[in-house]
């Protein structure tokens, strides 16, 4: 995990950041995710068929994207922080299927950090990759404000 403190985040623009420990994604994450979202179309929670039809239930899309927070923590830490908000994200591409019992892990690259908001936005190339694949599950920019005190 790298680490950083607040007043030092502009030295990170343009820097690969780290790479988070992989993480495996389990059919009951996926049946969580169904119930909470609502999601329910067989290709994640279907075991028999979207085993016999694809090889493989497989992950939400959107699952995969939410594993960014925990993910993201074990790449960085930014010390002097008083409170970080969400912002959004400029894209989002789901690029691969994430099959349930595989791993995967966050890539990160820092964009850019600029003044908004009395704060500090950063914008981050976020890229969930999958063990034993060439191709990425997801890859995305996401933005977050940061507030020191």
């Amino acid at each position: 995990m790298r680490m950083i403190h607040y007043n030092d985040l502009e030295s990170l623009a343009g820097q690969e950041v780290g790479v988070s420990n992989w993480r495996q994604i389990t059919q009951e994450q996926v049946n969580m995710f169904a119930e909470a979202t609502g999601d329910h179309q067989w290709i994640h929670v279907d075991v028999e068929r979207a085993t016999r039809e694809l090889g493989s239930p497989i992950a939400h899309g959107y699952l995969t994207l939410s594993l960014l927070p925990v993910l993201s923590s074990e790449v960085l830490r930014v010390d002097g922080v008083t409170r970080g908000i969400n912002f959004g994200s400029n894209k989002v591409r789901f690029t691969n299927m994430v099959p349930v019992n595989s791993k995967v892990r966050l890539s990160q690259k820092c964009l850019s950090v600029e003044a908004r908001s009395g704060g500090k936005q950063m914008t981050m190339l976020s890229t969930v990759e999958i063990e034993g694949q060439e191709r990425p599950a997801c890859v995305a920019e996401v933005m977050s404000i940061l507030y020191g005190g």
